[in-house]
């Protein structure tokens, strides 16, 4: 019996000792992505617990635009914290490390909350939420307790993000997933309280997302921590300095920045629309459809980072399988029954909604396919840190979609939120064009071209 386990202990041995010679599988592949994509869909269900929940309330029109103001803001003033999750990822390699990204992000905390707190806490909040947000005078209050809470929301995922960061480096995104499905199991035990004590205020969605968040954070701090005990005990012999930091956090951070600008752009420019109504409601329900598709894919850039220096074709061929599918699922919703049983069933849209959003839909099949790739090609000045150069493709983004979409705008206002689609996916691949000659000029091949000209001058 020695003898047999023994020569199966060996052949194992044998077996681990080839798959380490060949890299990385395909299956393994799949069971690092998968879960990334998986959390990221699961946490747009935070917003649809939080929504009907509100829903319930007795005034419940005021009650949902005043979260929806609060949360808009938020949505800007979390960008900083969102970064640190790419920046832990690429740049954490030891305890030491990640002290040092510690330091870096409290000071980037301290100064969001002060900001932060300004707006909360001062006049300039109400002139905000009336001038900017187009607020009535009697939603401010509401809007101002509101925010007020959410603000504690952005320490929670700034500290989620550190952490979340060390765990996908060790490969162990599953805990990812682990930690979304507990945000949402305390977001329903919370909002199923605030129901039958029928306490239900805009404050009270704050709150739901608040508690959702703290319990996600919880998990990723555990784990991450268990992760940095271990695995990253050993000192790396590269030392990471603040102005490296810096260098990565900063450009990423005007990156999301300007993507959450851009939305808000292709709005105004909207209202020249022939329908405003139709154009502005159609876009809007086409992009939020799209995003949850494409939230599935928004990991891409972490395949790069982890695997691409040892396993470059395989990295390479699962990204083509998986860049696929974000555009054949669009597919099916725009050129199948299944769109409009989706419009009419779970988006509650009217027939004309539903045509009309369908037709935007279709044009933003070409934003389905170069999406994952300008992510994946991202992936490559993370991995370098060069990621300034990722703000020249963004802002190329933009201004492709302004110029376009004030031609289209003004040539054929009758197709209305069509021309949003058409401008919003021009511009995401001149982002992808941008983004590879970024990429091409950095590659051995330029470099090798550039020497044999300067040789042969």
């Amino acid at each position: 019996m020695k003898t047999i386990s023994s020569f199966i202990h060996q052949i194992e041995t044998g077996f681990l000792f080839l798959q380490s010679i060949k890299g990385i599988s395909y299956r393994q592949l799949s069971a690092f992505f998968i879960p990334l994509g998986v959390s990221a869909s699961l946490t747009s269900v935070t917003h649809v617990i939080i929504n009907g929940t509100l829903s319930r309330g007795e005034n419940a029109v005021f009650i949902i635009a005043c979260y929806a103001v609060a949360l808009s803001l938020f949505g800007i003033i979390e960008r900083p914290m969102i970064v640190f999750r790419q920046t832990s990822s690429a740049l954490v390699t030891d305890r030491k490390s990640f002290k040092l990204l510690g330091k870096f992000f409290i000071y980037v905390l301290v100064v969001t909350m002060l900001l932060s707190a300004g707006v909360a806490f001062s006049p300039i909040g109400g002139w905000m939420y009336t001038n900017i947000f187009g607020a009535t005078p009697d939603m401010v209050k509401a809007i101002s307790i509101t925010f007020q809470v959410v603000l504690l929301v952005i320490i929670f995922s700034g500290i989620r993000g550190l952490y979340q960061g060390i765990i996908i480096t060790q490969l162990a995104t599953n805990w990812l997933t682990i930690g979304v499905v507990a945000r949402l199991i305390a977001m329903f035990i919370a909002a199923y309280l605030f129901v039958h004590f029928d306490y239900i205020t805009s404050v009270s969605g704050a709150i739901i997302f608040l508690v959702g968040m703290l319990v996600e954070c919880l998990v990723s701090v555990y784990k991450g921590n268990l992760f940095l005990r271990k695995e990253l005990n050993v000192e790396d012999p590269y030392q990471l300095t603040q102005a490296d930091v810096s260098k990565f956090y900063f450009p990423m951070m005007y990156y999301f920045l300007l993507q959450t600008i851009l939305i808000p752009v292709i709005y105004i420019l909207l209202a020249k629309s022939h329908d405003l109504e139709m154009g502005i409601a159609s876009f809007a329900l086409a992009f939020s459809i799209t995003n949850m598709i494409l939230g599935f894919f928004m990991y891409t850039h972490q395949l790069v980072l982890q695997f691409y220096e040892h396993n470059k074709q395989k990295v390479v061929r699962f990204l083509i399988v998986v860049s696929i599918l974000p555009t054949l699922l669009l597919c099916i919703l725009c050129y199948t029954p299944v769109g409009m049983v989706y419009m009419r069933v779970i988006m509650g849209a009217d027939e004309a909604l539903s045509v009309a959003t369908i037709a935007v839909l279709k044009f933003f099949i070409i934003k389905t396919l170069v999406f994952p790739w300008v992510d994946f090609l991202n992936g490559f000045l993370m991995l370098n840190r060069q990621t300034n150069k990722m703000l020249l493709a963004q802002v190329g983004n933009i201004i492709v979609v302004i110029v376009s979409l004030l031609f289209f705008v003004r040539i054929s206002p009758h197709l209305n939120g069509i021309n949003g689609s058409i401008a919003a996916s021009l511009g995401e691949l001149a982002g992808f064009i941008i983004v590879s000659v970024i990429i091409y000029r950095m590659s051995d091949r330029f470099r090798d071209k550039q020497m044999l000209k300067e040789k042969r001058r």
